[in-house]
């Protein structure tokens, strides 16, 4: 099973979960504790970094020892959706990329 399908998969039991109407509005959304527990528990990711795009929403990377990552937009009423999901996420590769790094 691809990672794509599997985070789509996770994401839409915990927006069934919360109600039909509420999933189907949300999209690929929910309760960042929620959301982060799925992460961990479903593909052993944890945060990797975090950044501002604005004073009210923060991107959060989350990568696996496997490789497997979720990219996460998360605002300051708590909801967080995935924003991209994929494999093969190499941190060597972000360290060469980085002048000083």
């Amino acid at each position: 099973m691809t990672r794509g399908l599997m985070a789509t998969m996770v994401l839409g039991s915990l927006a069934i979960s919360a109600g039909a109407d509420q999933a189907h509005a949300a999209g690929q959304c929910a309760p960042r504790a929620d959301l982060i527990k799925a992460l961990g528990e479903k593909f052993h990711e944890n945060e990797a970094g975090r950044g501002l795009i604005n004073s009210s929403v923060v991107l959060e990377v989350f990568v696996s020892q496997q490789g497997s990552w979720t990219v996460v937009a998360s605002d300051t009423t708590g909801r967080s959706c995935v924003l991209s999901a994929g494999e093969g996420w190499d941190s060597t590769m972000m360290k060469v990329a980085l002048p000083g790094a």
